[in-house]
């Protein structure tokens, strides 16, 4: 359904029917569209209120559903303030909460061991949590840019350089949260995958990005291989498996990247399988996989990404060797800029504290 729905949207169903889809679509996210702005309408009059926990608050988010890669960029921001003594806690809206920790607090306590993840729709609650009970000094705000309710210091917001404006439109035409003017509210945009266009793509994107956001700074980043990792702890470098055929397996926003990534990484990808993302994974779905990869050669191994992994918590399929690819962001350009901007939060941090419930 999710493959149908990326396909319709971007054009590649053909048809009466499909056309009659998209109209329908488009209709959907004209009503979309007026909810936001309307939203946004009354948080930029005041009308709606900004609550403060009184310590610093750097959100991480971005313009469209899914794929933009925040989830090292949390990690990033976290481990700057961490790297400072300064005690950090994420809060996050935790997509799939209701069924326990969802795959990417998994992967950041997994990588962020001393930093708690907070995870609930009340992130004002989730703050003052924080605040009052694990006397945190910084906050991460996870997918926070339309979370407008929590006053934030800084507004970090990404955008995936492949596909940095979801099809173009509104959901559900396309996959973009609100509009693209919405970069003015932003402190700091960042481009991720640079790597993975053309160089005359991203400086066409850094001319839209001034157009929607003014002189909003722009830091370029890459989603780079930190290290192959297990179940059982093992981590190996990111060449190891250079030349391997390989089975690839993963649930993601975006996952053509990282078949790029392996394929980068000089990985023979032989088989290759994807899943919705944020896929929780049944019994039948290992069963599915153990007989996908039963038919591969000798010498072969399963990849993955670590958010698949902390969910499956399997060292092999079959008779195959599991493995996954920790990622990492790298800011190869504005990075003296966004530290200079993370560090300006613990100076300018507001007192007041967020008000108790009545």
């Amino acid at each position: 359904m999710e493959q149908y729905f990326h396909a319709l949207i971007r054009g590649e169903q053909r048809g009466l029917g499909a056309a009659v889809q998209r109209g329908g679509l488009r209709l959907a996210s004209a009503v979309y569209g007026l909810g936001v702005r309307l939203r946004n309408w009354a948080y930029d009059r005041g009308w709606c209120r900004c609550e403060s926990p009184g310590v610093a608050v750097v959100s991480v988010g971005n313009l469209t559903l899914g794929g933009t890669g925040k989830t090292p960029c949390v990690e990033l921001v976290a481990r700057f303030f961490r790297q400072r003594d300064c005690r950090v806690a994420i809060l996050s809206r935790g997509y799939g909460v209701d069924h326990g920790r969802n795959d990417e607090a998994l992967v950041l306590e997994e990588n962020l061991p001393d930093v708690p993840h907070l995870q609930g729709e009340d992130r004002v609650a989730l703050a003052r949590i924080a605040v009052e009970e694990l006397d945190s000094e910084v906050l991460v705000l996870d997918d926070g840019f339309q979370h407008r309710r929590l006053r934030r210091d800084l507004d970090l917001v990404l955008l995936d350089a492949t596909c940095p404006w979801g099809y173009g439109a509104l959901f559900p035409r396309g996959l973009l949260r609100e509009p693209r003017r919405s970069l003015h509210r932003a402190d700091m945009v960042l481009l991720t995958r640079c790597d993975q266009v053309a160089a005359e793509d991203l400086a066409k994107l850094h001319g839209e990005v001034r157009h929607h956001g003014g002189d909003v700074p722009v830091a370029e980043c890459i989603h780079q291989p930190a290290a192959w990792v297990n179940t059982a702890g093992d981590q190996l470098p990111p060449a190891e498996f250079r030349g391997r055929p390989t089975a690839a397996f993963c649930g993601l926003g975006n996952p053509a990247a990282f078949r790029r990534t392996l394929v980068e990484l000089g990985l023979e990808v032989v088989a290759w399988r994807t899943f919705p993302d944020h896929h929780g994974y049944t019994r039948a779905d290992v069963a599915a996989l153990e007989a996908w990869v039963r038919s591969l050669p000798r010498g072969s191994i399963v990849a993955t990404t670590q958010k698949d992994l902390v969910k499956l918590r399997l060292s092999r399929l079959a008779d195959k060797e599991l493995w996954a690819l920790r990622i990492e962001l790298a800011v190869r350009r504005g990075r003296e800029e966004l530290e200079r901007r993370l560090a300006a939060v613990l100076t300018d941090t507001e007192t007041p504290s967020v008000p108790s419930p009545t």
